[in-house]
């Protein structure tokens, strides 16, 4: 299986998460309040991490579809669950 559909794919969901932020800011700055802007700035805080899993997730699965070793693809797996787990401290 090609890796091509799995590299469109986070490259759909990384465009896909510009047009959220940009559409974030967008919105601050046209209700200038800042509880609004403080409520949307959770939405986007939400929406990150999000992101960052669908996108890696998208990618190990494409890594294991053109026979990656599996040691690395677990390697590959605790870091992104070191930088979840990080950025909840």
């Amino acid at each position: 299986m090609s890796d091509d559909i799995f590299l469109k794919g986070m490259i759909f969901i990384r465009f896909l998460s510009a047009s959220i932020e940009f559409t974030g800011a967008f919105l601050m700055w046209r209700y200038f309040r800042l509880d609004t802007a403080i409520r949307i700035n959770g939405f986007l805080g939400l929406a990150g991490p999000i992101i960052l899993t669908t996108t890696m997730l998208l990618g190990i699965a494409g890594l294991a579809a053109t026979k990656v070793p599996v040691a690395k693809i677990v390697w590959i797996g605790i870091g992104v669950a070191c930088i979840l787990w990080g950025t909840t401290r």
